[in-house]
């Protein structure tokens, strides 16, 4: 029930949430706040949440390559807050009041005081759970006169912090998920360029992108 109820939320949040801002304060950071409902319900079918992925993917093809989610682009204060507060009051409604859920503990984060609210808590794992993979080179060739194999790569990963804080680190081609690298064997062919970004929702399913170039 609450799988059913988050997704309707999260979409019709968006919505209510976009539609009643001003068109140069939608450019400014409403995009990023349809990219975090959006995520959170599972990317739910609907015109705004699709926009919102479309927007998450393309900040990632280069160039440059940015952060797929901005939350410091999505204040929540209380000019803002209206919507989603009506949004709550339905899914309240429709919930086991004893039964505080993930669900009902996302609604209560995000209609709280404060535009810059805490997001340290397991509810919003689902933000820390978007990794940034950039492979700006990897190969792994026969090199040498003796044929010998050689593995070079230049590869970063982008995480977020415990408060959304975005941050790039080097990494290595063994750290890499096999969609970020399918193959790691000595082969004239085996190399790779792009950029790939995974997420999980909040019930923790995955899914990811890679964009070649």
């Amino acid at each position: 029930m609450w799988c059913k109820l988050i997704r309707n939320w999260t979409a019709g949040a968006a919505l209510a949430l976009i539609s009643t801002v001003a068109p140069q304060a939608v450019k400014a950071y409403q995009v990023d706040c349809a990219i975090l409902l959006c995520l959170a319900g599972g990317w739910p079918a609907s015109t705004e949440c699709a926009h919102a992925r479309a927007v998450f993917i393309r900040r990632i093809t280069p160039w440059p390559i940015e952060p797929p989610l901005q939350i410091w682009r999505c204040p929540m204060g209380v000019s803002k807050r209206a919507p989603l507060q009506s949004m709550a009051t339905i899914v309240w409604e429709a919930s086991n009041q004893t039964d505080r859920t993930l669900g009902q503990v996302i609604l209560t984060q995000v209609v709280e005081d404060g535009a810059d609210i805490d997001i340290s808590g397991f509810e919003f794992d689902f933000v820390r759970s978007i990794r940034v993979w950039d492979v700006r080179h990897y190969s792994h060739r026969e090199r040498g006169r003796d044929d010998d194999c050689s593995e070079s790569y230049n590869m970063r990963l982008g995480t977020y912090g415990t408060q959304g804080e975005f941050s790039w680190q080097r990494t290595t081609p063994a750290a890499a998920p096999q969609w970020v690298l399918p193959s790691r064997r000595c082969s004239s062919s085996n190399w790779r360029r792009g950029v790939g970004v995974e997420w999980e929702d909040h019930e923790g399913n995955h899914g990811y992108e890679w964009v070649a170039y």
